[in-house]
């Protein structure tokens, strides 16, 4: 078939339906104007110079009331304490756990084979033994010569009394005219002799006890400096075994099984779970009035406790910084919660009574808090009035002037506005 223009006809309007057309025109026309003369009116008698539907915009009553000023965000369940484990001497490695076990405090999570560290054990144990040895061979010296000259004291005293005995016989001789004055002479001498010789004995035996005395003593100080070693190394030698220092699960390993490991080399992670906390990234202007001890709340699961700032990371990486919160109160450890579990998470920067404030809106950031509009002649025009604001809230700003309590503003949708002094606003 060959196509024609049928498709493309359409039925000319009758004279009739043209006519009833042309009634219809006017009439829209005269309605239209009669619905929008009120607010014709209003602006020529108001001075307005545009005109914005009320439905465009969100109006707020200024209020006299309590103002908190606080910081919401979302955090993350993480550890107080996860120490690193490090190696306390060079070996071989030998792990007992694997990453994510779950630990007890002194449980054994690994050890170290230094066959150097124990030989030098075993032969700082060998001279142990042996000035043990030579302190007991000093004791029993010191008692031998210490009964000597003990010895040699006692004859010595012996001899001073037979002396002196000799004498008062002698006297009483030659008082009784039975002996010659020479051999009382004689006995006075050797009793005087006598008495230096004991008075030598007495001074030798005290003298040569306070050297035996040092000398065992200087033994027993050489014995002891020994055994301090020793200990010293089985304290090194017990430490090879590496244990857990808490509660909680093996995070990271950073060695292989039976790898050789240096001094101070990085072993594992053990992520204490009976200290957790939450942290929460906090803009870079808010975090300049956080301060560690500020109290807030955390809740999730339905549940809620309360908590408190205990650290505030100095760094700030794009435009956050790190805030960590402690679980505060009787309950200070929630046992149902997880690592890196999302929690929900309000710092108290602040909270003023009697303070004079206004639901925050958009106003605050697009004139920069310095300027509102204000609701006029029954909520019919809005007038742009200067303000100054203070303390700025997620929900409320504070008002320091320019409203008073009980003004109606426009906080969201001023932006219609386009900075007019004085707007019509259309029901």
């Amino acid at each position: 078939m060959i196509r024609d223009t049928s498709a493309q006809d359409r039925p000319l309007p009758t004279q009739r339906r043209r006519r009833m057309l042309m009634l219809a025109i006017p009439a829209a026309l005269l309605l239209a104007a009669g619905a929008t003369w009120p607010t014709l009116q209003r602006m020529a008698t108001t001075g307005a110079g545009a005109s914005v539907s009320a439905a465009r915009l969100t109006i707020a009553q200024v209020e006299l009331g309590l103002l908190v000023r606080d910081i919401a965000g979302e955090g993350r369940v993480v550890a107080a304490n996860s120490p690193t484990l490090f190696a306390p001497q060079a070996g071989a490695l030998t792990l007992q756990v694997r990453a994510g076990d779950a630990v007890k405090r002194g449980q054994l999570l690994a050890r170290i084979d230094s066959p150097e560290l124990t030989a030098r054990l075993a032969q700082e144990q060998s001279q142990l033994d042996a000035l043990r040895t030579e302190l007991l061979r000093a004791e029993v010296d010191a008692r031998q010569q210490r009964s000597a000259l003990q010895s040699t004291w006692e004859n010595a005293r012996i001899d001073q009394q037979t002396a002196q005995n000799g004498l008062a016989r002698q006297t009483k001789a030659f008082e009784a005219g039975a002996t010659a004055g020479m051999q009382v002479e004689q006995a006075r001498d050797a009793l005087e002799k006598a008495r230096i010789a004991l008075s030598h004995a007495e001074a030798g035996l005290n003298l040569k006890e306070d050297s035996l005395k040092f000398d065992v003593q200087a033994k027993r100080q050489a014995l002891e400096r020994q055994g301090l070693l020793v200990k010293d190394l089985q304290r090194q030698l017990a430490e090879l075994e590496v244990r857990s220092p808490a509660d909680g699960q093996v995070g990271q390993l950073f060695v292989a099984e039976r790898a050789q490991v240096a001094r101070d080399a990085q072993l594992l992670t053990v992520i204490d779970l009976s200290a957790l906390e939450v942290q929460m990234q906090v803009a870079e202007g808010f975090a300049r009035e956080l301060a560690v001890g500020m109290p807030g709340q955390i809740s999730g699961n339905g549940l809620s406790w309360p908590g408190r700032v205990s650290s505030i990371s100095p760094e700030v990486v794009n435009g956050e910084v790190a805030a960590r919160l402690r679980f505060d109160g009787a309950d200070k450890q929630p046992e149902q919660l997880r690592q890196n579990q999302r929690l929900s998470v309000r710092v108290l920067l602040d909270r003023r009574e009697q303070v004079l404030s206004i639901a925050r809106g958009r106003f605050v950031e697009e004139s920069g808090g310095a300027f509102a509009y204000v609701l006029r002649e029954n909520d019919t025009v809005a007038e742009k009035t200067p303000v100054r604001l203070g303390a700025r809230g997620l929900d409320k700003v504070e008002i320091l002037s320019g409203l008073k309590p009980g003004e109606r503003v426009v906080v969201t949708g001023s932006d219609a506005f386009q900075g007019a002094a004085r707007v019509t606003i259309a029901n």
